[in-house]
């Protein structure tokens, strides 16, 4: 049947002469396994382009939905962790596989005549491949894919002449939102995939035309080996390996949940993604108006030598002893990106802030320029003192704008954040305002840029941008928030005529919040927590501080919390403690000091920052917030089924290989 079906097909498409022309090859020197990251980079390409159009089922590319969609993928659909996993590791291992591959080539010198054209084809594919993970970060929304976006498109902005062009072009406004992701999806799924397409053809077309340029030695190169069955059975073995690592990867390191992006979330500490860090680490080595060097000089110089490697390098001597100069260049660039994606990968926030005080430079107290002495009389006059304090005197439903309460924060994120709040936080309830003239947006942000260090500044030195802070030798960090003092009510409020008993508290009621809807991190609600929890519930909710008049003595423990709002299902478990987190509340008794803030309801944090804190607290009490509903199959069973199916099929065809070729 199959025969008839192939000649029915072969009359009418030339089937038979596709699959030689693909795996008809005459391989110089014989099969072996240097040669198989060519194929396995597409195998991963084939990974990454099944997965991506499986989540394309599922995804909202929307600012508000985004990140719940993909959550909804990867907890309640069947095997969507693993569809989502795959991706997530598979972005990571094509990178590696291109490096790997175009470092074969090198090594080789299979750049030079005739393969120039594989040779540029392939520098292309690295490109587009570095392109992809740019734009395809920022999709899922959330404060890692956020933030990655936010300092990668920061230092395209700062490239001279095109870089504000660019930096618009990719944002498609002054600041990140709804039109960012827009163009990120379109460039990422679209316009991107199609020149990684068009690249991978004209490299296989290039490849085949010239051919394979096996070993450097003439000894070796004159026995021969065809490409079928030997050098494919290669392939397949080092295929089927990489997909059983990116399997154990997505059981074992799964890929993590960064909570949704919180652009006022002063606690997250923003890096590029790690194929970029070599990038972001080099920066601080280039201060000032040296930073176009950093962004674009050493890069386009290292893109151009790639480039013209095989017109400057015309000797037909491919024996890398013979060729030490190449070589060696070769080595100090692997080493140098190597060591600065480590060194970015390790880099310590902690010295942004010393760097971060050292290039500002402030004057005496109370000195401000006349625009920003305009924008303080607008401050108090718009009402902004009401929600927001500075040096201790205002509201606290918005976040504290003294000293580091900006940090990071540039003069075109404040713009937009005071002309269209909702655009960086779509629930925040500040208003909007858009009456305000230009030269009133000017002098109010000339004065909270004055804000930045605790004494006014110049206004000529702004706070640093994310790229500049990088060029500075820092790494770009928002600061943590101060953990509130204890919350002391008056007698008037807690006087419960004696009917409260135990350990019950007022004030509960009231439906939950956003928050609890939402799959927070818990990684960064242990940093919320230990900024805004510890000063009352402990360390890492173990104990807490005292609390005279009330029937404990003592404010609850978290770690364990009180069996009351436990429970094992994590939506429950998470509703129950967000209507204390929302709406607060005031334990029994008959005069208790202290009671827990309503955060929710005075807004002193974001659903987003609760979400995150409420996924801590899970976490601490044995509790995953993001446990998955319908897996299909568990993790663990699955990626030790797949270990046994392609183990028991490895070793049968091995034998029936064996046994065809030894008789």
């Amino acid at each position: 049947m199959f025969k008839n079906l192939k000649q029915w097909i072969d009359e009418r498409w030339p089937l038979t002469q596709m699959i030689h022309l693909g795996i008809d090859e005459d391989i110089p020197g014989g099969s072996s396994f240097a040669y198989v990251l060519g194929s396995t980079t597409i195998i991963v390409f084939l990974i990454q382009a099944v997965t991506g159009i499986w989540q394309l089922f599922y995804y909202v590319p929307t600012v508000d939905h985004a990140y719940d969609s993909l959550n909804y993928l990867r907890t309640a659909v069947p095997f969507g962790w693993l569809i989502h996993g795959l991706h997530y590791w598979g972005a990571s291992a094509m990178i590696i596989l291109v490096l790997l591959h175009l470092a074969r080539v090198f090594i080789w010198g299979a750049y030079k005549r005739p393969r120039e054209i594989t040779w540029l084809a392939g520098i292309l594919l690295l490109l587009v491949t570095m392109g992809m993970s740019f734009t395809g970060a920022p999709l899922p929304w959330d404060e890692r894919g956020y933030w990655a976006a936010e300092v990668g498109t920061s230092i395209a902005g700062s490239v001279p002449l095109v870089g504000n062009l660019v930096k618009r072009i990719l944002l498609g406004a002054s600041t990140m939102g709804q039109l960012t992701l827009s163009r990120f999806f379109i460039l990422h799924i679209a316009l991107i995939s199609i020149l990684l397409i068009g690249g991978l053809a004209i490299h296989l077309i290039a490849f085949r035309k010239s051919g394979s340029v096996g070993p450097w030695d003439d000894k070796k190169r004159a026995k021969s080996g065809r490409f079928w069955p030997k050098q494919v059975f290669y392939d397949a073995i080092v295929g089927v390996v990489v997909f059983i690592i990116l399997i154990g990867l997505v059981v074992f390191l799964p890929p993590p949940f960064a909570g949704p992006a919180d652009p006022i979330d002063t606690t997250y500490v923003p890096k590029p993604e790690w194929n970029f860090l070599f990038l972001y680490e080099a920066l601080k080595f280039f201060p000032g108006k040296l930073e176009p060097l950093g962004t674009v000089g050493f890069p386009a110089l290292a893109i151009l030598l790639l480039v013209l490697l095989p017109f400057l390098d015309r000797k037909p001597e491919r024996n890398p002893a013979r060729r030490p100069y190449a070589m060696a260049i070769g080595f100090v660039a692997t080493v140098a990106l190597v060591g600065l994606t480590v060194a970015g990968f390790l880099s310590n926030p902690q010295n942004a802030q010393a760097s971060k005080a050292a290039v500002s430079t402030p004057v005496s107290s109370g000195k401000l320029s006349s625009s920003a002495r305009e924008g303080q009389n607008l401050f108090h006059s718009l009402g902004c003192s009401g929600c927001h304090s500075v040096m201790g005197s205002g509201g606290s439903a918005g976040p504290d704008l003294s000293n580091e309460g900006i940090s990071g924060r540039t003069r075109d994120w404040l713009m937009n954040q005071i002309k269209n709040p909702n655009s960086h936080n779509p629930n925040t309830i500040m208003p909007a305002f858009s009456s305000l003239n230009d030269q009133q947006l000017t002098q109010l942000v000339d004065y909270l840029l004055s804000l930045g260090s605790g004494d006014n500044l110049s206004i000529s030195t702004p706070i640093p941008s994310p790229q500049a802070q990088a060029a500075m030798n820092t790494t770009p960090v928002a600061t943590p928030q101060i953990s509130p003092e204890p919350t002391i009510i008056p007698t008037s409020q807690t006087d419960n005529g004696g009917t409260n008993t135990g350990s019950a508290t007022t004030n509960q009621e009231g439906p939950p919040g956003l928050a609890a809807d939402v799959m927070g991190s818990a990684q960064h609600g242990s940093v919320l927590f230990s900024n805004e929890c510890t000063s009352c519930h402990g360390n890492q909710g173990i104990g807490g501080v005292s609390n005279p008049g009330s029937d404990d003595g003592e404010v609850p423990s978290l770690n364990p919390i009180d069996s009351e709002f436990v429970d094992q299902n994590p939506q429950i478990f998470a509703e129950n403690i967000d209507r204390i987190i929302q709406h607060g509340s005031i334990p029994s008794g008959p005069n208790p000091k202290l009671a827990m803030p309503a955060f929710g309801e005075t807004n002193t944090l974001t659903q987003q920052e609760i979400s995150d804190i409420e996924a801590y607290v899970l976490q601490i009490n044995h509790v995953n917030r993001t446990q998955l509903v319908n897996p299909g199959i568990p993790p663990k069973q699955f990626f030790l089924i797949t270990l046994a199916v392609f183990t028991v099929t490895g070793v049968a065809l091995s034998l029936g290989w064996w046994f065809r070729h030894s008789g």
